[in-house]
């Protein structure tokens, strides 16, 4: 499926939760949290200024990002995997 975000909002693919901690155990379902760390995979053209120009984003497809837990709807691809749609204001950084 194919993303075009409108604005300065971006398209994010969750990563995995982890499935087992560091001792070994293996985590059900409800006791995984949620990563707040994924691949950006669209970018809008950015955030319209009164002035009539668009202001650049600073990120791009492709880059891995760390946000707010609170950041952005979540809705399910057909494969099942998790994306977001969220303002590039909830990003909090970009891990090289």
């Amino acid at each position: 499926m194919k993303f075009k975000p409108l604005g300065s909002r971006i398209v994010v693919r969750r990563l995995k939760a982890e499935e087992k901690t560091h001792g070994g155990i293996i985590l059900p379902d409800t006791a995984k949290k949620k990563p707040q760390m994924g691949k950006v995979i669209a970018v809008g053209p950015g955030k319209l200024m009164k002035d009539g120009t668009r202001q650049g984003m600073q990120v791009k497809e492709g880059d891995t990002v760390i946000f707010t837990s609170w950041a952005g709807n979540e809705f399910k691809e057909r494969s099942g995997d998790e994306i977001l749609v969220m303002n590039e204001e909830d990003v909090l950084a970009v891990v090289d």
